[in-house]
């Protein structure tokens, strides 16, 4: 078997396992006060998410927080690569923290200096605003056409029911070139929409359409409605030519 003499090499080699352990207790040092900024930077933010660069006089600080807590602290030179000094990965080269730390009070000074900036910059803003004008009449204007439309579309579909002796149905016309569907079940108002399947809902089970449209739709439902009294005199009429 061939040794380390047979080789010619005698020389020791260095346990780096102190070097290791006394970077990783700099990092988690730093970790926990590097966390109180980025927790401070949440409540400032006031997101989930979050980050700040801050410059040194040694370059650059980025921290990034998640929910408050410190996700990395991000050192950038201004010279030379740029150091997770504290991240979710693999810990810095004990060189590259070495550098980082020399710079981190200048770090912690810069955050101080930028939360002193903020200081007071809402004390001559006014917390009083003019009263908000309620919506009340424009909804219940809304609300009264739409009722109206209800009745009349509550007819339609009750007499088209009858008339085609079906639990379900449509009854539809074209006005203006848009497509107006009226659906109904057992004789009650389903839906009145406009346009097709990704159209506008006049009526629904949802939620009522805004002001502007039930404006903007109005009198095309004056159409929707000649239209369907079109449909009944033709099959009057034709009822009539009926002989028996």
């Amino acid at each position: 078997m061939t040794t380390q003499a047979d080789l010619g090499i005698d020389v020791d080699v260095r346990d780096a396992a102190a070097v290791a352990e006394r970077r990783d207790d700099l990092v988690a040092a730093v970790r926990d006060h590097a966390g109180r900024i980025a927790y401070q930077l949440a409540l400032l933010q006031g997101g989930d998410y979050g980050r700040e660069t801050l410059s040194t006089p040694g370059g650059e600080w980025t921290v990034k927080h998640e929910a408050g807590e410190l996700e990395f602290l991000l050192f950038s030179p201004k010279s030379g690569s740029d150091t997770y000094v504290v991240s979710t990965k693999q810990p810095p080269e004990p060189a590259a923290l070495a550098t980082a730390l020399d710079d981190y009070a200048a770090f912690v000074a810069a955050w101080n200096e930028y939360v002193d900036s903020l200081s007071g910059v809402l004390d001559d803003v006014s917390a009083e605003f003019p009263e908000p004008t309620t919506t009340d009449g424009v909804v219940a204007e809304r609300d009264r056409v739409l009722d109206a439309v209800r009745e009349t579309c509550a007819v339609i579909a009750g007499e088209v029911h009858r008339y085609e002796s079906d639990d379900y149905g449509t009854f539809t016309a074209r006005v203006d070139g848009d497509r107006w569907e009226l659906k109904y079940d057992e004789g009650a108002v389903s839906y009145l929409r406009i346009g097709g399947s990704g159209g506008l809902y006049l009526l629904s089970q949802y939620g009522a359409p805004s002001a502007a449209d039930v404006r903007a739709h109005a009198d095309g439902f004056r159409g929707f409605v000649e239209a369907y009294n079109e449909f009944v005199d033709e099959l009057e009429s034709d009822l009539r030519r009926v002989s028996l």
